[in-house]
């Protein structure tokens, strides 16, 4: 059994609802949602949510909701793996069947493609020492030559954070990623076990940084609306791309 897990708690602050908010004509989750049924990889779609109308509005685009997510795990502070290892728990008492392999899917991740989530899960099956299989973009600039402020006797300033590199070109220093923030994949055992997602034994799944924007206040869920509807036209224009 395979499951995908969107985790979708009520509580959003800087965006009240952002994860039933209309986004290009259709509540944000539902296209994490239409792209996890794409793949036809998934036993079950589920969302991990503790309220009714983000229930109502993910199982009108095609997801299930067989248990609701409990308080002490709906707050400001839980980190997404005990929430997926609840939903993953739980599920395994409802089926009676032990996962193979979890997906966790981001509600407000409109970019995620059903081709990607894939990638990801080909990728962990091809390599069963590893735990995880992450979605992450390179840094636009290179990490090794960032500044930070800093006050000096004369007033506010700059200086570099690794001065180490800050007269290295940048094609000599190492490419850094970070989160893209739409999916990971995982064994059911380092879930289980709180594994830390980024280690050695995580597979990066590259996406490319057009296809990325987390969306945390106003300012990015504008930008997101831009960036897909610009998407859209790209890919009308080149549609065996």
């Amino acid at each position: 059994m395979k499951i995908a897990v969107i985790p979708a708690r009520g509580g959003s602050k800087r965006i009240p609802r952002k994860n039933v908010r209309p986004f290009h004509g259709r509540p944000m989750i539902s296209w994490p949602i239409a792209a996890a049924l794409e793949t036809g990889l998934f036993d079950h779609v589920i969302v991990s949510t503790d309220d009714d109308d983000i229930a109502q509005v993910a199982e009108d685009a095609g997801a299930s909701v067989p248990f609701r997510r409990p308080d002490e795990l709906a707050d400001d502070f839980t980190g997404v793996i005990p929430v997926i290892a609840h939903a993953m728990q739980e599920m395994e008492q409802i089926t009676g069947q032990a996962p193979e392999l979890v997906c966790a899917l981001y509600a407000t991740a409109p970019f995620l493609s059903a081709a990607d989530i894939t990638r990801g899960h080909d990728a962990l099956i091809e390599a069963p020492q590893q735990e995880y299989a992450i979605s992450v973009t390179p840094f636009a600039f290179p990490v090794q030559r960032a500044l930070k402020a800093v006050q000096s006797e004369t007033g506010p300033g700059l200086a570099p954070m690794y001065p180490e590199f800050i007269r290295s070109r940048s094609q000599d220093l190492e490419e850094a990623f970070h989160d893209a923030a739409q999916f990971f994949w995982c064994r059911p055992k380092a879930l289980s076990e709180q594994a830390p997602v980024f280690s050695p034994r995580s597979i990066p799944i590259l996406i490319a940084p057009e296809r990325v924007q987390d969306i945390d206040t106003p300012y990015d869920w504008d930008r997101a609306e831009l960036m897909f509807a610009a998407l859209r036209k790209d890919d009308a224009r080149n549609p065996q791309r």
